[in-house]
Formats: C-alpha cells, structure tokens, sequence
C-alpha cells in the first residue's frame, strides 16, 4: 500500500531520533512502549487491547491534560519491519476511521527518521485537524518517542 498525498489531505510531521530503526520500530509494536510515550505533551495512554498484526487492533484511551478521555484505535493494515507501517485510526469502535496513517522509519547513519504521515477523507477533516493543532501534537510526540528511546538499550 502506498500513501497518495493530496496535499490538501495530508498533513505529516518528521524528526531524527537518536536509536537505529530496529529499536524504533520496536517502540511502536509493544503496548508498554506505547503507552509511555505515545501522545502529545501532558497526554497519558491506557492501552485495552492491541494485536500487533495484519487486521490487528490497537485500542487505547488517550487521558488529556484536562481530564477528557479520548477513544482511539488503530487497525494495521501493512508491517514491514523496520521500514514502514500503515493503518487506519479511528475513534469509537466501530464508527469509521478518521484517516489513513503511514509511519516510515528511515536509517541515518545511527539514528532514524521517523515520519508521520496522516491522510484525511476531505480537506475539510484535515483542516479541523490542524485547527486542533495536530502538527504541534504530532512534533510533540516524536520528541517524547526520542526522549523515550534514550532509556532503552535496544
């Protein structure tokens, strides 16, 4: 699966984190990672249930600096150690999903570059999202995912 960016869709957010692509794909497969660093500053994680495969779901509760929880899941739809994942995220169970996500993990030299790539049904949705400050969340979160991987040892 390829990701088609409509630029007026799409929004994605990069940064190069200090850990080769095997550890920090490695972040993204395990729940106890997750929930340690997934999410925007002040943002915390209370994983359900998550099946890291093809067809897998990742539910999760992100709990909000203001108390507000917000439902979430993820359904893989590629993994390709270490290089790339695509999925779809959604809110509620069972309600459609909100966008298309790709995140590719890019060697250099020792470190990774780690995009996120999201793609929105209508440049309306997309538009809401970054009014809700999606580009500063997502920043946010790759420099905890960073921040994180300096605690582990591969």
């Amino acid at each position: 699966m390829t990701v088609h960016a409509d630029p007026n869709r799409t929004l994605s957010v990069s940064r190069l984190v200090g850990a080769p692509p095997e550890l920090v794909f490695r972040m993204f497969s395990e729940a106890r990672h997750l929930d340690a660093w997934w999410g925007p500053d002040g943002f915390t994680n209370e994983t359900h249930e998550m099946d890291f495969s093809v067809g897998g779901v990742w539910r999760y509760t992100m709990h909000g600096p203001d108390g507000k929880a917000w439902p979430n899941w993820i359904r893989y739809r590629e993994i390709s150690p270490p290089t790339r994942l695509f999925y779809d995220h959604g809110g509620e169970i069972g309600e459609p999903a909100h966008f298309e996500g790709e995140i590719r993990f890019e060697a250099e030299g020792d470190k990774t570059r780690v995009t996120l790539t999201l793609v929105f049904p209508t440049p309306e949705a997309r538009n809401a999202t970054l009014k809700f400050g999606a580009v500063e969340g997502g920043n946010q979160t790759l420099a905890k995912l960073d921040a994180y991987l300096s605690t582990q040892t591969g």
